[in-house]
C-alpha cells in the first residue's frame, strides 16, 4: 500500500472518529424528539374523548390498550422495513408514511360521532383509530428504526445500541411530567394538537437527517477498515440465533408491567379524578424503570429490588383483604413501591434477555406483543371476566415469573414437585375451608380468614429464594383471597365500563351500602327494608334537612310548584335516594351513565327507594352531558348533578360549555344544583368560578353540617345556580347558606382545565 493510500485511509478514520460523537447526538436528538411527542399525544387524545363518556377511569385503560396496539403495528413496520428493505429504500418509505401521517394533522375527535348504549369499547378505539392513529403509528416505528439505523452506522456504540431505548424513555418522561404542570394549566386542547402537529413536522425534518447520516457513516465506516469484516447490520448466521423461548420471554417480561400499569392506575383513579394528572403518574413511573434498568449496570441494585418483592407482594395481599385499607397511606408505602419494583424486576429481566443487534427489531416487536397482551388483558377482558380487581392481584403473583432463577427452577423435577403439591394441597384446604365458613357463619371466620393470610404472607417471604415455591405460596394466597370471606369480595358486586359498583354491609350490619371505590354512593337502613310498609328515610348525603333535599323544597317555592307539577331532572341515580323527596303530581327522571348502577337501583333485594317512592320513575341511560342536552330548553324546575363516580370527578361536567348547556334546560325560575363535596379537591373553587363566568348567573354555596357526620348524615356541599336573584332566594334562606359574587378560580372549559391545582388547593384546605 502506497504512503499517499495510507494517509487517505488515516484521514477517513479521523473523519469517522470525530463524527461519532456527532452522529450519536443526531441520532439522540431524534429518539427524544420522537418519544416526547409519542407520549404527549395520549393525555392530549384521551381528555378530548373525555366529555363523550364521562370522564370514567376505563377511557384512560382503553386508551392505553388502544395506544400499545398502535405501537405493535409500528413495531411491526419497522422490524418489516428493516429485514426486507435495504437502507437506501427504508429512508424514502417512512418518509412518505410520515407524509401520509402528517394528511391527518392536527389531529381531533371526528365531527358528529357520540357512543352507543352498551358499545362504549368499540366506539372508544373507533374514535382513538380514526382520530389519532395514522399519526401515532407513524411515530410508535422510530424508535426500533433509529437504533436500527445507528446499528448500520458502524460507530464503537453501534454495536449494542439498545441504550438508546432507555435514553429515549428520557424524552417520554419529560412529556409526561410536563403536561400536568405545563401544558395542561396554561395551554388548551386545541393549542396543544397545533404544538404537536409542529412538533411533528420538525421530528419528519430530524428523521431525514438521521437517515442520510446513517448512509454517509456506513459508507465512511466500510472506507476506513475494508479488510475488517463488517459488523453492520450482523446477518442472523453470525448472531446468535433467536428461539421460541427467548420470544416467550420477552412477551412474558413485557405482558406483567403492561397489564399492571393499566391496573395500578384504574386503581388508583377510581377514586380521585379520571384526568390526565394521574393518568400520566403511572406511565411515567413505567417509563422512569427503563431508564433505570435498561443498561448494563442498573441505577438500582438488583439484590434490593428482589429481596423488596415478596415482602411488598405479601403486604398488598394483606392490604386489599383482612385489613380492608385502601388509602393514601398504604398507596404510599405498599402499592406505589410494589408497582415500581415489580416493573424494575420485568424491565431489568427484559433487557438481560435482549438479542443480538441484528434481532433488534423483532425483539421491540414480541415486546410490544407482549405489551399489547397485557393491556387488552387488563382494560377489556378483566372487566368482563371478573367482578372486582383480580387482575391487580394476579399480574402481581405473575410478577414473581420474572424473578432470575425461574427457568432453572422450572427444569428441577424436584423443585417442580414441591411447588405442584403445595399448590395442590393448599387449594384443597382453603376449598374445604370456605364450604365450612360457608355452611358455619360466624364471627369466627374473620379471625381464621386473618391467621390464614398471615401465614401464607409469612410463607412468601420466607420463600423469597425459592422461585417456584414463592409463586406457589402467591398463588394459594390469591385463592384464598378470592374464596374465603372478607371485605374484598362480600357482598354483591357487578362491574362494567365504569367501574366496579359493590353492595355490601356496614361494619355495624345495620345499613346497606352501594359502593364505588371506597365512596358510599347510597345506603339503606336494613330496618326499613324489612317492613314492606316502610318508606325508607334517605342516608348519607340526602338525609332530611341535607342541602339536596332542601333544594327540592326551595325549587318548589322559587316556581311556585308547591302543589304539584314540579319537573326534576337527577344526574346520578346512586341508590335511588332522593326518589323519596318526589311527591304526587311532580314529574322526575333520572339520567345515569352506568346501566349496572341502574339495576342495583331498581332491585328492591338491595334498595327500595325507587320501589317504593317512584315505582315508575324514569331513567335515561348514558352521560348526562348528552342526554340532558337532546331535552326541551326551560324543561326542568330543579336539575340535580350528581355524577361523581366515587371521588373522581368527570371534570366535562363542570366546564362552562357544560353548566351554560344544564342551565339552558332550567326554567327561568328554577335551579340548577350540583353535589361538590370531594375528598381531595377544591371543587367549590372550581365551580364557582366556571358557574359565575356564564354571563346572568346567580350562585350560592350551601353546606350540610349535620350533628354527626356518619354514613347516616354525612358532611356535603352543594352549589345553586339560578338566571334570577328571586329564584335564589329561597336557597339564601337555608342554614350554612354563602351567596359567592367573585372568585380567584380560572374557570373550566372544554378547552381547559387544571386538576393539579385543585388538588393542591384541596389540600391546604
Amino acid at each position: 500500500m502506497s504512503i499517499a493510500a495510507l494517509e487517505s485511509r488515516l484521514d477517513v478514520g479521523r473523519r469517522f472518529a470525530r463524527s461519532h460523537a456527532f452522529v450519536l447526538g443526531v441520532f439522540t436528538a431524534t429518539l427524544f424528539l420522537s418519544a416526547f411527542l409519542l407520549f404527549s399525544v395520549q393525555p392530549v387524545f384521551a381528555k378530548m374523548v373525555l366529555p363523550k363518556l364521562g370522564g370514567s377511569p376505563s377511557v384512560w385503560a382503553v386508551s392505553l390498550c388502544f395506544f400499545q396496539a398502535a405501537l405493535l403495528a409500528g413495531y411491526s413496520y419497522a422490524y418489516a422495513l428493516n429485514r426486507f428493505a435495504g437502507p437506501s429504500l427504508a429512508l424514502p418509505a417512512h418518509l412518505a408514511v410520515l407524509v401520509i401521517a402528517a394528511l391527518a394533522l392536527p389531529f381531533g375527535l371526528p365531527a358528529g360521532t357520540s357512543p352507543e348504549a352498551g358499545e362504549t369499547y368499540v366506539w372508544l378505539i373507533g374514535v382513538l383509530a380514526a382520530g389519532v392513529g395514522l399519526p401515532f403509528f407513524a411515530v410508535s416505528a422510530n424508535a426500533p428504526l433509529l437504533q436500527a439505523w445507528y446499528a448500520k452506522t458502524g460507530h464503537p456504540h453501534a454495536r449494542d445500541p439498545y441504550f438508546l431505548y432507555g435514553a429515549s424513555n428520557l424524552g417520554s418522561l419529560l412529556a409526561l411530567l410536563a403536561y400536568p404542570v405545563a401544558f395542561e394549566p396554561m395551554l388548551g386542547l386545541g393549542t396543544q394538537a397545533s404544538a404537536w402537529t409542529g412538533g411533528f413536522v420538525l421530528l419528519a425534518a430530524m428523521i431525514a437527517g438521521s437517515g442520510l447520516l446513517m448512509l454517509r457513516e456506513s459508507r465512511i465506516a466500510t472506507a476506513a477498515e475494508p479488510s475488517r469484516p463488517s459488523t453492520i447490520g450482523s446477518s442472523a448466521a453470525t448472531a446468535r440465533g433467536v428461539t421460541w423461548r427467548d420470544r416467550t420471554a420477552w412477551v412474558l417480561y413485557a405482558f406483567v408491567p403492561s397489564g399492571l400499569l393499566v391496573a395500578f392506575t384504574t386503581f388508583i383513579t377510581t377514586d380521585i379524578a379520571s384526568a390526565p394528572f394521574l393518568w400520566v403518574t403511572p406511565l411515567a413511573a413505567f417509563l422512569l424503570t427503563f431508564v433505570l434498568v435498561f443498561r448494563d449496570e442498573p441505577r438500582v441494585p438488583v439484590k434490593w429490588l428482589l429481596a423488596a418483592q415478596p415482602a411488598l407482594v405479601a403486604a398488598a395481599l394483606l392490604a386489599m383483604t383482612a385489613l380492608a385499607l385502601n388509602g393514601w397511606l398504604l398507596l404510599a408505602l405498599v402499592h406505589a413501591p410494589l408497582f415500581m419494583v415489580t416493573m424494575l424486576v420485568c424491565h431489568k429481566q427484559l433487557y438481560d434477555a435482549r438479542p443480538d443487534t441484528a434481532h433488534l427489531t423483532q425483539f421491540y416487536l414480541w415486546m410490544s406483543l407482549g405489551g399489547v397482551l397485557g393491556g387488552v388483558f387488563a382494560a377489556i377482558v378483566a372487566p368482563q371476566a371478573f367482578n372486582g380487581i383480580h387482575e391487580y392481584m394476579l399480574l402481581l403473583v405473575l410478577g414473581l415469573l420474572a424473578r432470575p432463577g425461574v427457568a432453572d427452577a422450572l427444569r428441577d423435577s424436584e423443585m417442580r414437585g414441591r411447588a405442584v403439591r403445595f399448590t395442590a394441597g393448599a387449594a384443597l384446604a382453603i376449598g374445604l375451608l370456605a364450604l365450612v365458613m360457608a355452611a358455619i357463619p360466624g364471627a369466627w371466620t374473620a379471625g381464621v380468614v386473618i391467621v390464614v393470610l398471615l401465614l401464607l404472607a409469612a410463607l412468601i417471604v420466607a420463600d423469597r429464594n425459592r422461585p417456584l415455591l414463592l409463586l406457589a405460596r402467591a398463588s394459594a394466597t390469591v385463592l384464598a383471597i378470592s374464596l374465603l370471606p372478607s371485605s374484598f369480595n362480600s357482598g354483591y358486586s357487578e362491574r362494567s365500563f365504569f367501574g366496579v359498583s359493590r353492595v355490601s354491609a356496614s361494619a355495624d350490619g345495620s345499613l346497606r351500602l352501594l359502593m364505588h371505590g371506597t365512596t358510599v354512593h347510597g345506603a339503606e337502613r336494613l330496618s326499613d327494608l324489612a317492613v314492606p310498609t316502610a318508606v325508607p328515610r334517605p342516608l348519607t348525603y340526602y338525609y332530611p334537612g341535607s342541602p339536596m333535599q332542601r333544594g327540592v323544597e326551595a325549587a318548589r317555592v322559587s316556581t311556585g310548584k308547591l302543589g304539584g307539577g314540579l319537573v326534576v331532572g337527577g344526574v346520578g341515580l346512586g341508590a335511588g335516594s332522593l326518589a323519596c323527596a318526589a311527591k304526587p303530581g311532580e314529574s322526575w327522571r333520572f339520567y345515569e351513565i352506568d346501566p349496572v348502577v341502574v339495576g342495583i337501583a331498581r332491585d328492591p333485594r338491595h334498595f327500595t327507594f325507587l320501589s317504593r317512592c317512584l315505582p315508575n320513575a324514569e331513567i335515561v341511560l348514558g352521560d348526562a352531558r348528552l342526554t340532558v342536552a337532546a331535552e326541551p330548553d326551560a324543561k326542568f324546575d330543579y336539575l340535580l348533578i350528581d355524577a361523581f363516580s366515587s371521588d373522581a370527578v368527570p371534570v366535562h361536567m363542570l366546564t362552562r360549555e357544560a353548566i351554560t348547556s344544564f342551565l339552558d334546560k332550567v326554567a327561568p325560575q328554577g335551579l340548577l344544583a350540583l353535589h361538590i363535596t370531594n375528598r381531595y379537591m377544591d371543587l367549590v373553587g372550581v365551580a364557582t368560578a366556571t358557574a359565575l363566568s356564564v354571563q346572568g348567573t346567580h350562585v350560592a354555596i350551601v353546606s350540610g353540617v349535620p350533628e354527626t357526620n356518619s354514613l347516616e348524615t354525612s358532611r356535603n356541599k352543594v352549589m345553586f345556580v339560578a338566571r334570577s336573584e328571586a329564584a335564589l332566594a329561597p336557597v339564601l334562606g337555608m342554614e350554612h347558606s354563602q351567596r359567592v359574587t367573585a372568585s380567584d378560580v380560572t374557570p373550566w372549559t372544554d378547552d381547559y382545565s387544571n386538576i393539579i391545582a385543585a388538588i393542591l388547593r384541596g389540600r391546604m384546605r
